[in-house]
């Protein structure tokens, strides 16, 4: 499991984030090699944090950053419903403008990529909405992580 750095506020168990990259405050850093080892865009899950783990100084957490290792993480996702079934592999539906949807996270999901394809881990059923205002057919799911 990759070990990199993360802000002492965000440094617990289970907690997810998508790794963004490099932030203007890492340029002249001395830990640049061991906070900018992730890919971005990746949706990460926090396995453990290191106990005893020094506190770093950081320009971008004011409180430091303190070693975790982390794994990419499953997403839930809302996917076309036609040929969804586990273990089958599929692309996100697409974009949706209708921000206010109770599905919108869903439909875009923080860390997934539309043209990356997928495979199904899991089928939740029917998403959060009650009508798709784009007239899709979607089912809810979750999403093993890319194969990068």
């Amino acid at each position: 499991m990759p070990l990199t750095l993360v802000g002492t506020r965000l440094a617990t168990k289970d907690r997810e984030f998508v790794y963004r990259g490099e932030s203007a405050g890492c340029e002249g850093c001395p830990y640049r090699k061991q906070c900018l080892n992730l890919e971005t865009g990746v949706r990460y899950s926090i396995t453990e944090v290191r106990d005893g783990g020094e506190i770093l100084d950081c320009a971008v957490h004011e409180e430091g950053v303190v070693a975790v290792e982390v794994e990419p993480t499953t997403i839930e996702a809302n996917v076309h419903s036609k040929g969804t079934y586990a273990g089958s592999r599929v692309t996100l539906a697409g974009p949706c403008p209708h921000t206010d949807c109770p599905s919108h996270e869903l439909c875009e999901p923080m860390g997934a990529k539309m043209d990356d394809e997928y495979r199904i881990v899991e089928i939740h059923g029917t998403p959060p909405h009650e009508t798709c205002h784009l007239n899709r057919s979607l089912t809810k799911v979750t999403l093993a992580p890319t194969d990068r």
